[in-house]
């Protein structure tokens, strides 16, 4: 059997649709020629494409899907088996049935998939009648049991979105399955063809973004040559040069602006066919008037230009829209607020009626925008129905440039524009812990307006805050704070994260940046509102932990206590210590921290990061602490080997709890001279890289910061790196070999990159100064970097 992958039709210079196409029409050239070779007589027969292929929408490696109906007296195996051996020879790849009318009746009735797939039916060879009675037994199918099968298919939408994800976010989208993908306008036009008038109008609206999804996938197929709808890092920048497209970035943002589009309407299809369902009665009769919903609102006192029914909230009839610029923002509010949908007809009529809030703003233009995101989740959805009109660009010109932004690193959920909504959404869940709400959720929204911008995100985010500010009316000290919630929003997670939370230099530091107690609480908020909306690795027990510890020591500072009053969280512990004193090795796991008490001769701390890394384990937190050699011991005839002792806290692992038994063990052979330790960490590292897949478009950072100036005590190193298995223990070789001591390791995972913090002091207990050292230090670290 062959083995060849070439599609029936190659044509390089045919783009998404007009491929798509052409490959469906060469497809039915090609099987009604092996039909007609194949069977003498193909009466009592009907070969029918079905799917993608039913629809037209062929690309290079899709699937062949293919009904073959049979009358009776027929022997639908024997015409199969002649008609599908040139297919496999073909080496394409096909799904089929073979059913007689009575059979597809059954399939119809009793497999929802084929109750779709037969609405996508084509004749390819055969007989017309036959296809003419499967599509009317389709029809009748879909017209006894419509309101059945159209909520089966609202829930298989809904599923399918959770499992895959949305296309427009995604980082690697399905542009089948994925919300906003194709298959969206395939459940549309299967609906619409069960219920006329369900959302033939958005279908003839999204045909420009379904091409720019088919045109992606067409290429996808060509660049892999293979069957495939995942849009990988590695494939974005060929299927970008394929399509004219200036990088990788221009084109994922052209996908997400496309699945935006298709993912709206068809969310506002199936909410509207879900509402004309819940608002009319059995007998067709709408079961609420227009106007029968009382409107209440504490940012909108006065509702008298609104109505509401069926779900909906909208402007009445009389209201002139374009003499009242702020009706939009009345109209988002009440909104969020109620949860009520905004009418499509009113926001069409506000775009047309272009009306501008007059600048500055007022302070009820101010409050009502504040309003909007203080309202909680339900303003995400708002804000969207708010871009599909170009209304939320209106409000905000700067919008436009953060709208559907990709932010290519899986560190990122969403895209700029939703990470903002979402940021600002769940602000709004932490006012009480801050004295203005207001500046809290607008500076939320602004707090990465950057990104849309080149250049540094926040230096340029200070510069668009401060013109929209401005025009927006803000009073100065107002301004200042949305400017500084900008300017120090990456503050306190990297502090948080990099820094020794007990060193007093790093804590004076953070308090003259903050300046105020009010101001540290509104950028605490902001930090925790802003990692929940980044992702789930950006947020966890152990950042929230640090991020507390951190603000209530500067809180202590900032009201004017003293540094020497604060707890101190140095190690060793007593426990430790006594340990330490009585010279002997104690391994112990719980939980999450793993704590080791040994001699010093084996760089202990070196040691334990190699075991971790060979057990799979990554690190978030270290310290260590080892003693001087006592020189009166080894005069009295005793052991001069000093004692050390070192603590990870480590991420959890998948399964959920650390295997010490296993962990422990391994250590106990490191520290006995029983374990290849350097050949399994670099095991382990190929292993690794062998499966490892790009998490990031741009390659990670690869930087050294050596700073004797944060600390008082210690000199603070800071890599950037990529993040690989034994990254740790690689570093930490470089700095035994230089005679460092680690008083305290930060390890921050960012998606692919990796930020290690040591602080270091020289074999004398003082700050690593001098400059021969410094440079031997720099070299050595960039060297294990490299790639």
């Amino acid at each position: 059997m062959s083995s060849s992958r070439t599609p029936l039709l190659v044509a390089p210079q045919l783009r998404g649709r007009e491929y798509a196409e052409a490959h469906a029409a060469e497809t039915d050239r090609w099987f009604s020629k092996v039909a007609s070779e194949a069977i003498d007589d193909l009466d009592g027969i009907a070969l029918l494409a079905v799917g993608g292929y039913g629809r037209g929408e062929l690309s290079p490696f899709s699937d062949i899907d293919v009904v073959l109906v049979h009358g009776d007296g027929i022997d639908g195996g024997e015409v199969a088996e002649a008609l599908w051996y040139p297919v496999w020879d073909r080496g394409l790849k096909m799904g089929y049935v073979v059913v007689t009318p009575e059979q597809a009746e059954v399939l119809l009735a009793e497999e929802f998939e084929w109750a779709t797939a037969f609405l996508d039916t084509r004749l390819v060879a055969g007989e017309p009648e036959l296809m003419d009675r499967i599509d009317r037994l389709t029809e009748r199918a879909w017209r006894e049991r419509r309101d059945g099968l159209l909520a089966h298919l609202a829930t298989t939408v809904e599923v399918r979105h959770q499992t895959r994800g949305d296309v427009a976010f995604q980082i690697e989208p399905h542009l089948k399955e994925g919300r906003g993908g194709l298959r969206d306008v395939h459940a549309l036009g299967w609906a619409t063809r069960a219920l006329p008038g369900f959302a033939d109008d958005f279908l003839d609206e999204l045909a420009t973004d379904v091409d720019t999804l088919l045109e992606a996938r067409v290429e996808l197929h060509r660049l892999t040559n293979r069957v495939g709808d995942i849009l990988t890092l590695d494939e974005q920048e060929g299927v970008a040069e394929a399509l004219g497209d200036d990088d990788s970035e221009q084109l994922m943002l052209r996908l997400a602006l496309a699945a935006r589009r298709i993912a709206w309407h068809s969310d506002e299809a199936w909410s509207r066919w879900d509402r004309a369902k819940r608002y009319t009665s059995d007998d067709g009769r709408s079961t609420e008037s227009s106007d029968a919903i009382p409107l209440s609102s504490t940012a909108v006192p006065d509702t008298s230009q609104f109505q509401a029914g069926r779900g909906l909230v909208a402007v009445r009839p009389e209201i002139d829209i374009a003499a009242d610029p702020l009706v939009l923002l009345r109209l988002a509010v009440l909104a969020a607020e109620t949860g009520l949908v905004m009418s499509r007809r009113s926001l069409a009529e506000i775009a047309r009626a272009d009306a501008v809030i007059p600048e500055p703003w007022s302070p009820e233009a101010r409050q009502l925008f504040a309003s909007l995101f203080l309202a909680g989740r339900s303003a995400i959805s708002v804000v969207e129905d708010l871009d599909q009109f170009g209304l939320m660009e209106r409000l905000l010109p700067e919008w436009v440039n953060v709208l559907c932004r990709p932010q290519r690193n899986v560190l990122h959920t969403f895209t700029v524009d939703r990470h903002l909504c979402e940021a600002a959404a769940n602000a709004s869940g932490l006012v009480s812990r801050v004295e203005r709400p207001d500046l809290l959720v607008v500076g939320a929204l602004f707090h990465d307006i950057g990104k849309g911008f080149d250049g540094d995100h926040t230096e340029v985010g200070m510069e668009v805050i401060a013109e929209v500010g401005e025009r927006m009316g803000y009073p100065p000290d107002d301004l200042a704070v949305l400017v500084d919630l900008c300017r120090h929003h990456l503050l306190l997670p990297d502090v948080a994260t990099r820094r020794d939370l007990a060193d007093p230099g790093t804590l004076k530091a953070v308090a003259a940046a903050v300046d105020s107690v009010a101001f540290l609480d509104m950028l605490a908020a902001l930090t925790e509102a802003d990692s929940i909306a980044t992702g789930p690795s950006a947020w966890g027990s152990w950042k929230a932990g640090l991020l507390r510890d951190l603000v209530n020591r500067t809180t202590h500072i900032l009201e004017g206590g003293s540094l020497d009053e604060l707890v101190a969280t140095e190690f060793p512990t007593p426990e430790v210590a006594a340990t330490m004193a009585a010279g002997k090795r104690e391994l112990t796991g719980a939980g999450t921290t793993f704590t080791v008490v040994d001699e010093e001769r084996l760089g202990l701390f070196t040691t334990m990061a190699g075991v971790l890394a060979v057990c799979g384990l990554e690190v978030l937190d270290a310290a260590a602490y080892s003693e001087d050699a006592d020189p009166s011991s080894d005069a009295a005839g005793g052991s001069t080997t000093p004692m050390a002792a070192c603590q990870f806290v480590l991420q959890p692992p998948q399964s959920g709890t650390v295997e010490w038994e296993r962990v422990i063990a391994v250590a106990e052979r490191a520290l006995d001279g029983r374990l290849a330790l350097q050949a399994r960490v670099a095991r382990k590292a190929r292993e690794r890289a062998r499966y490892q897949r790009r998490l990031a478009a741009d390659p990670p950072r690869r930087e050294i910061m050596i700073d004797n100036d944060i600390s008082a005590v210690a000199t603070v190193v800071e890599v950037h790196a990529p993040d690989e298995i034994g990254l740790l223990y690689r570093l930490t070789q470089v700095l035994r070999e230089l005679h460092l001591d680690i008083r305290t390791a930060k390890v921050q995972t960012l998606g692919p990159q990796v930020v290690d913090s040591f602080y270091l002091q020289d074999g004398a207990g003082r700050k690593v100064t001098d400059p021969d050292l410094v440079s031997e230090l720099r070299l050595a670290l960039r060297e294990t970097i490299a790639e």
